[in-house]
């Protein structure tokens, strides 16, 4: 690496003024100086994250807005790799000195020292500017709606679900907007930026009369697009939510035992991404915590199933333009037709475990390092249609909506079913309620037998080692020819 005339010594005379109130190409400068200060201290490699975020959180229960929540931070985040390993540093101070003194930091983790006062600092080139914001998203966080807007259309939500709603007990609506700019920088050259834009709305309802309780809650979300809550159809969702919560009121506890499941679209595809999505990330490779780690290019699901993780479906609640390392999104072929084509891999994950990158080093914010994180994970559409599958069935539950659960370190999961129905003679009956679906992710991805053919999204959150993250989970109707069912 050609060196300049700069050396360790002269750093402390430096004054740099990159913009304050956006990560632009100003930032060029310093952030190659801060590398190849790294890289001079005997850094294998070196990755800077810059980070500002706007987020604001509304909550309206039952006639009043009772929570209004904004947030405001600024950040950097410095990655230090040496060998094998890698040591991460954050800073809520972006000034030179401020970003130098969190470097120093994380190379000493490392048992590295910054070099004499003699000593050349390394020059790197950064490429031009990936700007991945452009002028089209500047003006996002402005065309947002008002605090007094959010406020305005919550509330009317919740006026639509009292009045749409029997045997009522309670009802909120929250809303939330989570405005990101990033940018990356990496001694590779890497040198990326982006703005982002989340939002979701959410309405529940809790019922009752006398002993008989149900709860029923749905959300919307999207990217990339500020009339988003505007737009948002809380007449529609009101009328499924009262709707299901009607049903769910009266209805018959499920008798444990093991029958064959109907799965609906959407929602449903949550115990995928739980059970069998995070055994793809690398993270779960390095951990030991995967029992798909040797199975590349051999079968691990029934020859029905067929699944993608991707970041580019448009308004998608995981869709990115660029990964938190700057690498471009793309769509990855995880399973096809039952075999296992691809993990899931960042930049760590790849140089430890030989699997090639995916665009999916993500984080939730500055303070975390990125790891290997699902985006828009979903099983494919298959060639059947909603009622084959109904028809397949002659005893057994049809889940239509999902709640909570919790999922074991290698795919053992348990899911409560919020909307359930019992199925005979190939026919929807009379509604259930206290399901709680059972099971291990290898034993039950050889059971998912037949796919319908109306593939659907939704939202979700996902917790990991890097944090909480935006994601959408999706699948279309499918059958598992048998799961555990726990009930009454």
């Amino acid at each position: 690496m050609p060196a300049t005339l700069l050396r360790s010594a002269d750093l402390a005379h430096l004054s740099y003024s990159p913009q304050g109130d956006r990560f632009d190409g100003s930032w060029e400068s310093p952030l190659a100086t801060l590398l190849g200060l790294g890289r001079a201290a005997g850094a294998d490699f070196v990755e800077i994250f810059l980070e500002r975020n706007h987020y604001l959180s509304t909550l309206v229960e039952d006639d009043r807005l009772t929570s209004v929540s904004p947030r405001f931070s600024l950040g950097a985040g410095i990655r230090v790799f040496r060998g094998t390993g890698d040591c991460y540093v954050s800073t809520n101070d972006l000034s030179f000195k401020g970003l130098q003194a969190a470097l120093e930091k994380a190379l000493g983790l490392m048992g590295l020292l910054l070099p004499a006062p003699q000593a050349y600092v390394p020059e790197i080139h950064l490429e031009p500017l990936r700007d991945y914001a452009q002028s089209r998203k500047e003006a996002w966080l402005a065309e947002c709606s008002s605090l007094s807007e959010v406020a305005d259309i919550l509330l009317a939500g919740s006026d639509l679900l009292r009045q749409k709603t029997q045997h009522l007990q309670s009802r909120r609506l929250s809303y939330f907007r989570d405005w990101q700019e990033v940018m990356v920088a990496a001694s590779d050259g890497t040198f990326a930026r982006d703005i982002r834009l989340t939002q979701s709305a959410m309405a529940s309802v809790l019922c009752a009369d006398g002993e008989h309780r149900a709860s029923i809650a749905e959300r919307n979300g999207d990217t990339a697009n500020p009339a988003f809550l505007r737009q948002w159809d809380y007449a529609t969702l009101a009328e499924t939510v009262a709707e299901a919560a009607g049903k769910m009121l009266y209805a018959d506890y499920v008798e444990s035992g093991t029958y064959p499941v109907i799965m609906a679209n959407q929602f449903g595809g949550v115990i995928f991404h739980e059970a069998c999505g995070h055994l793809l990330e690398t993270t779960q490779i390095e951990r030991g915590t995967t029992p798909f780690a040797d199975k590349k290019g051999q079968k691990i699901a029934h020859e029905n199933l067929t699944a993608w993780d991707e970041g580019i479906t448009a308004g998608a609640f995981g869709s990115i333009e660029m990964d938190d390392e700057g690498m471009p999104t793309q769509r990855t072929l995880l399973i096809e037709n039952g075999i296992l084509k691809n993990f899931l891999s960042d930049r760590a994950g790849s140089m430890r475990t030989g699997h090639p990158r995916t665009g999916s080093g993500r984080r939730q914010s500055y303070t975390y390092a990125a790891a290997s994180r699902m985006r828009n994970t979903y099983i494919a559409p298959g060639e059947y249609s909603v009622e084959d599958l109904i028809a397949s069935v002659d005893r057994g539950i049809y889940c239509k909506r999902m709640g909570g659960g919790s999922v074991g370190a290698t795919g053992q999961f348990n899911f409560a079913v919020e909307e359930a129905y019992w199925i005979e003679n190939g026919q929807i009956k009379h509604p259930l309620k206290g399901a709680t679906l059972i099971g291990e992710a290898r034993e039950i991805m050889q059971r998912i037998s037949m796919s319908a053919n109306d593939l659907a999204l939704a939202p979700g959150f996902c917790g990991s080692i890097s944090g909480s993250i935006y994601v959408t989970v999706g699948q279309p109707h499918i059958k598992v020819d048998a799961i555990t069912v726990g009930g009454r």
